[in-house]
């Protein structure tokens, strides 16, 4: 692949299924990921055939994460891994054999391209979009570890502010699954700002088999966490920069206690 032109935003302009690198130092402790970063479809699948406003919701992507995502690998100088593809057309923070893997109805919405795909179309947009993603994490995590740096998971993502009509009152919420000492010092953390409402395996609980943090952290016994922040707070991308520098000032600390655990 040759050299991106970069957008205003600071995102490289990529095709849908091209995986957004940023280069980090690994001495850093830590690889930072971003899921669902972008609603990109490509223009050949004409939007899965949904509205174009579907496009914009919570079902296409996670509002705010990927600049979010951008600013701390700024602050920390650490590496990220963005995906840049809606998890509409597949979902790379799910196991394979996960059924919700590709979505045929979200949030009420009914997604007309998915509703009656087959193996085979599952199978080749696995090899086209999540495939890839994957193993671009999977070489930035052997990378560190080469480096003598096994990196802490950070996974960065962003949840709505209502569900099914219930207002949800956290600002942040910290997800784990069997491993939760990073998580727990970075709750900490949070909780010490003393301007938040923060979840512990809130808005819900952590760690689905084969999801990112079991394949790329669990499975290798790495530290991990996964951040999720709620959409009104990080809609702007000057808010979402915010959040994510705020995020990189309390992460090394959290660190550093999760090693001494």
């Amino acid at each position: 692949m040759g050299a991106q032109m970069a957008l205003p935003n600071g995102a490289p302009a990529l095709r849908p299924g091209e995986v957004e690198i940023i280069r980090g130092d690994p001495a850093s402790g830590v690889l930072l990921l971003c899921d669902h970063a972008t609603n990109a479809i490509p223009a050949e699948l004409d939007g899965l055939g949904l509205p174009a406003q579907q496009l914009e919701r919570h079902i296409a992507y996670d509002i705010g994460a990927a600049e979010m995502t951008r600013a701390m690998a700024e602050a920390l100088g650490a590496p990220a891994i963005l995906s840049n593809f809606s998890r509409l057309l597949i979902d790379p923070n799910r196991g394979r054999d996960d059924p919700t893997l590709v979505m045929r109805i979200s949030d009420g919405a009914l997604v007309p391209a998915n509703a009656r795909i087959d193996e085979a179309g599952i199978a080749e947009r696995i090899a086209r979009y999540y495939a890839p993603y994957d193993a671009a994490i999977d070489a930035a995590v052997e990378a560190a570890i080469a480096a003598g740096h096994p990196p802490a998971i950070v996974s960065v993502h962003s949840f709505t502010p209502f569900w099914k009509g219930v207002p949800r009152p956290w600002h942040a919420g910290v997800l784990w699954d069997r491993e939760g000492r990073l998580a727990q010092a970075l709750i900490a953390a949070l909780q010490n700002e003393g301007d938040l409402i923060v979840g512990d395996n809130e808005p819900y609980m952590g760690g689905l088999p084969g999801d990112t943090i079991d394949r790329h952290a669990t499975r290798r016994g790495l530290l991990d966490a996964l951040i999720e922040i709620r959409q009104d707070l990080i809609g702007e991308p000057h808010a979402a920069r915010a959040w994510g520098r705020r995020l990189a000032r309390l992460l090394p600390g959290s660190l550093a206690v999760a090693r001494e655990m």
